[in-house]
């Protein structure tokens, strides 16, 4: 079940705010310039789709995207629990950076956890199946994959290289909630 935490920057343990209601995410992040929608699949994915089954799935959401926003390239990501550098991934994740582009990635399966540091709050928001985040270009935020990740995620690009992180050296992602 997808998730908004809102907490202060002062206050990391008590939140502020929080709903699992998709609609109620949408309207918080919305009104602060992210994008969260939930997608459906046009076919079935089946047990272990490749990288070109889960793109022809949601290709009709892709183009719709491109179309409005003009990204250039977009690919599938897997991570999961066995993978050697898990932890030298997620600790790379947690740290808090920004991006020139926006950081968009949509959910097919599993679970991460965006951390967005905005007008003197930390948003947390739990993606799961089915949903899409935006974070807009230069939005301090951070992402928490677990210490057993299990996610695939479209991940969809202004820039053709792909992800480029600057890292701000704020140590503020350590003092949150992060993923078991």
């Amino acid at each position: 079940m997808s998730e908004l935490t809102i907490y202060t920057e002062t206050e990391t343990k008590v939140p502020v705010w929080h709903s699992t209601d998709p609609e109620a995410i949408r309207e918080q992040l919305n009104a602060r310039g992210v994008r969260f929608e939930r997608w459906e699949a046009n076919r079935e994915l089946g047990e272990n789709p490749d990288a070109e089954t889960v793109i022809n799935a949601y290709q009709h959401a892709i183009d719709r995207l491109v179309a409005e926003k003009g990204y250039q390239s977009w690919d599938v990501i897997s991570m999961r629990a066995d993978n050697p550098q898990k932890e030298a991934l997620r600790t790379k994740f947690l740290a808090e950076h920004t991006h020139g582009e926006d950081e968009v990635r949509f959910f097919v399966e599993g679970a991460g956890l965006f951390c967005l540091h905005l007008e003197g709050r930390v948003y947390q928001i739990l993606c799961e199946k089915n949903d899409l985040i935006s974070v807009p270009a230069g939005t301090p935020h951070w992402f928490d994959m677990g210490s057993n990740p299990h996610f695939t995620a479209i991940r969809i690009f202004d820039n053709p290289e792909g992800w480029i992180a600057n890292f701000t050296g704020d140590p503020i992602a350590v003092t949150y909630p992060r993923l078991p």
